[in-house]
């Protein structure tokens, strides 16, 4: 569903529409339409203090749940925990270990530690008098079914080391408050320094929370102070307008903006003002809207896409962070915002019901969040696992406000992941004790079935951030590309110190059964070099992180426009973008096909271009024209071009693998005639299986055609390094792993080189002999042309990347594009087409053969006889990247002439 600013604003109630509309209008004026409908806003602000206290602290029946008691517990350490460190603090801090004054860091995680306090001291519990109920009761609260056993578990509360006395805490968190404010926050000629982020968004997240759990705390003692923090957080809004949310802002945009009006709507319910919940609201429901990106609001590439992308920062496929938190704030609006005459319709639901089927189910393998839609986040020791908890408990409260159907399929996906998931996927991570109690009756409802919202083999082409996801029982294949639309790596904060061939063709070949934090996370990055990344080519040079050339966390020149947070900082050391225009594919049914034409980033071609200071190193990347075709059993790798245009050596890792040093791994292969095998290192295989017996798993690697030149290198060796290598806020902690890898090493100055090989996940030694009798052939591997046909799938797929007419078995291709045919037993020919540069009106291919007509297809498809075959003319003008397909059909009069298929522009 996608949802036009006009169809957003029908969820806002009549009083807000002005307001709304005229986001720029004075604060008074909404408050005049609110009062001009003679509804009673105060109900509403009561309703939503109400809905936040709940959704944060639980209620008296979530709360007497036995599931939710490990996070009862988990909530009442961490106070006893940052109450001990206040009482510990030395002078010019409010907590031990936090010095204030100069890191926005440290301000930030002081006013965290009095949000966690607070919401002790408000967390009903059956050992504790429940905090004292708001004006208006919270909605939607946990199911009461469940035992409540577990009271027994916290009767030892008063007898912990530390005595509770919630009315006594809560003025700490006041006093604190005020202290905060007074010595390092209120002024604003000495704040604002560091991260932007902490002064938007960090810090008036904890403080906002802070005035909602203690709203009539505050009231009672320091009546001035919430008011007096509100105006201090909208003058802190420095890349806002006025004091308030810019939607033209590149800092609103996406998940950030989601958090500022989150906190904006929760303070207008505090202070009951109307006009400011109500312009939060119509501002945070833009994020709703697809991203169209021909016709772009307010500049703004931030968002979901119609093929299930998410950007932020303009250009890097985030799904997996900032998608994920934009989710979960969206999620917490609907539940906040229940009861309330705000929102009068399931738009909200059925929207981010969308971003969850097609944006995140693909990305999640067996409760495991892919890496390739992590950004910065891989360097991370958080597992995939933990990103995938918090989109399970946003699901989990989804389900609560979708109906029938709908509500349990999404109830159903949360048993699928968790049944599926190899790793830890425990609600005591959740954020509300009223989600876990949700979660632990989807767990234990037998008549729910588990399921995936997606089948169980399909191809998500995510051509919108260069991605693209494949799907088989037993196996996903994760592909991360970059373009001149799309960024190559993110570097920010000391995160992802070594990023820089992350978004260059590298691969994620995840096997079913597994736990995958072994085989990736954290770990891979830091023990793989990286150049060693599977599927990536790569000089071989050696590379210095941003703080190793600078002496910080990024180059600083203010003369010349680099601040910490400037647009060029942006383009050119946190995120550059590619240069090259080629990155797509197509999908036809379950199957896929992406192309990469691999250039150097924006940074280096400015650097040539003269436009960056002197001090500034940007670093030229390799060359090649790459395919892969994903079908059933394989994924078959086409690369030809393979250079360094500065005559360094060049190394292609077809695949890396890492295993605990414990496992036991193995190599072995068959070799061509006269050729070696893996043991005497440089090998010239027909092919060659990796297992890990330990775990049960196997990888093969088919050859599919010899190349002068081209011949193997199989490393198998034990690696040991320091987490901190990839991120400088890691732990220090060493890691120890095997590391396999398959790469082809090419000597400096050598001409360029071609290669094609497939890999099969889960193969056997026989399975993998078999290639040597078919179904696999390569048609062509040039810089111009890729393409491969199976045999046994009646399949043809094929790439193109220059100008001109090129062919490739039954087709015959103008120009750049993607295009898979398909002919099934019953005599239909489908045909799938893709513009992989995004930046043409049409695609013409033509089915070589007898003339065909056409049975069905897509809106901006033309089917037409022409000489030696069928001509499909297809209208690519604003499609970005979609596949369009057509049915054609040999029987009964393909002869009768001309056969022309509907025809009208593509939406994207």
């Amino acid at each position: 569903m996608q949802l036009s600013r006009r169809a957003l604003l029908s969820v806002l109630p009549a009083s807000a529409l002005f307001t709304a509309a005229q986001s720029a209008r004075a604060r008074a004026v909404g408050a005049g339409a609110a009062r001009a409908t003679g509804r009673d806003v105060s109900g509403d602000h009561a309703r939503l203090v109400a809905n936040t206290v709940a959704a944060l602290a639980g209620t008296a029946d979530s709360n007497s749940r036995t599931e939710v008691a490990p996070r009862l517990t988990a909530v009442r350490e961490t106070a006893r925990a940052r109450l001990a460190a206040m009482d510990a603090a030395p002078t010019g801090a409010l907590f031990k270990g936090l010095p204030l004054g100069e890191s926005d860091t440290n301000l930030t995680t002081s006013f965290q530690y009095l949000y966690e306090i607070a919401l002790a001291t408000v967390t009903p519990g059956p050992a504790q008098t429940p905090a004292p109920a708001p004006s208006a009761k919270p909605t939607g609260g946990a199911p009461q079914t469940g035992s409540a056993d577990h009271k027994a578990d916290h009767q030892t509360d008063h007898q912990a080391d530390r005595k509770v006395d919630h009315q006594a805490d809560r003025k700490r968190v006041i006093d604190g408050l005020a202290r905060l404010y007074d010595d390092y926050y209120g002024d604003q000629s000495k704040g604002y320094y560091g991260n932007w982020f902490n002064w938007e968004i960090g810090i008036s997240s904890h403080i906002t929370r802070i005035l909602v759990l203690l709203k009539d705390d505050l009231a009672a003692y320091r009546p001035e102070l919430t008011a007096t923090c509100v105006a201090s957080m909208d003058a802190y809004l420095r890349n806002g307008k006025g004091g308030d949310v810019d939607l033209d802002s590149r800092f609103h945009t996406g998940a950030n903006l989601a958090d500022i009006t989150t906190n904006r709507m929760l303070q207008g319910a505090v202070l009951n003002d109307e006009a400011r919940v109500t312009k939060a609201l119509a501002d945070q429901l833009t994020v709703l809207a697809r991203i169209d990106p021909y016709h772009l609001d307010h500049q703004v590439t931030d968002g979901f896409y119609a093929d299930g992308s998410y950007l932020q920062h303009g250009s890097v496929a985030y799904t997996g962070s900032y998608g994920k938190g934009l989710l979960t704030r969206v999620v917490q609006t609907v539940k906040i915002l229940e009861g309330t005459a705000y929102v009068r319709d399931d738009s909200m639901v059925v929207a981010v019901r969308d971003w969850v089927r097609d944006g995140f189910a693909p990305l999640i393998f067996e409760g495991w969040m892919m890496e390739i839609v992590k950004g910065r986040g891989v360097s991370r020791t958080v597992t995939g696992y933990a990103d995938t908890a918090a989109v399970v408990e946003a699901v989990v409260d989804l389900s609560g406000y979708a109906a029938g159907d709908e509500a349990a399929a999404l109830k159903g996906y949360v048993r699928f992941v968790r049944q599926t998931s190899h790793g830890s996927l425990s609600a005591d991570s959740f954020t509300s004790p009223v989600s876990i109690a949700r979660y632990a009756d989807i767990v234990a409802d037998a008549s729910l079935p588990a399921s995936d919202l997606r089948a169980p083999a399909y191809t998500a082409a995510f051509n919108a951030m260069d991605r693209t996801v494949h799907r088989r029982p037993g196996w996903a294949f994760a592909l991360a590309r970059s373009s001149s639309r799309v960024s190559a790596y993110e570097y920010m904060s000391g995160e992802n110190l070594m990023p820089w061939f992350q978004g260059a063709g590298a691969h994620y070949l995840y096997l079913a059964g597994q736990d995958q934090s072994l085989s990736y996370g954290v770990d891979y990055y830091t023990v793989l070099a990286p150049s060693r990344l599977a599927g990536v080519t790569a000089p071989v040079e050696t590379r210095r992180t941003v703080p190793e050339l600078y002496g910080t966390q990024w180059y600083d020149n203010p003369e010349a426009g680099f601040t910490s947070s400037s647009e060029s900082q942006n383009a050119f050391v946190y995120f550059p973008r590619g240069t090259n225009s080629v990155s797509g594919g197509a999908v036809l049914g379950s199957y896929g096909a992406a192309a990469l034409v691999q250039a150097d980033d924006a940074a280096y071609a400015a650097k040539q271009a003269g436009a960056l200071p002197d001090d500034f190193v940007a670093y030229q990347g390799a060359r090649a024209t790459k395919s892969w075709f994903m079908l059933d059993d394989e994924v078959v790798v086409l690369a030809a071009g393979i250079r360094d245009p500065a005559g360094r050596a060049v190394t292609t890792t077809l695949d890396s693998r890492i295993a605990d040093p414990s496992d036991d791994v193995s190599v072995h292969g068959e070799p061509r005639r006269g050729g070696s095998l893996p043991g005497d290192g440089t090998a010239h295989p027909v092919w060659l299986r990796y297992v890990n017996a330990t775990r049960s798993t196997a990888v093969g690697y088919v050859f599919l055609k010899a190349t002068a030149g081209v011949r193997p290198t199989v490393t198998l060796e034990t690696v040991t390094r320091g987490r901190r290598l990839v991120r400088q806020a890691n732990p220090d902690t060493s890691v120890t792993k095997q590391v396999f890898s398959v790469q082809v090493e090419q000597p400096p100055s050598s001409p360029s080189v071609a290669m094609a090989y497939a890999l099969v996940p889960n193969a056997s030694a026989r399975r993998l002999r078999g290639y040597a009798h078919g179904p696999l052939k390569v048609l062509a591997n040039t810089v111009g042309v890729q393409a491969v046909v199976h045999a046994g799938l009646g399949l043809t797929a094929a790439n193109t990347f220059t100008r001109g007419s090129h062919r490739a078995g039954r087709l015959s291709m103008e120009g750049p594009a993607s295009v898979i045919l398909r002919r099934s037993p019953d005599g239909t020919t489908t045909v799938a087409v893709s513009d992989p540069t995004m930046e043409r009106n049409t695609v013409s291919v033509t089915v070589l053969g007898p003339a065909l007509r056409v049975r069905s297809a897509d809106a901006g498809v033309r089917v037409r006889r022409v000489s030696g075959g069928t001509r499909l003319d297809v209208t690519t003008h604003h499609a970005y990247g979609r596949s369009f397909t057509a049915v054609l059909d040999d029987r009964s009069g393909a002869g009768a002439g001309p056969a022309t298929g509907p025809v009208s522009p593509a939406a994207p």
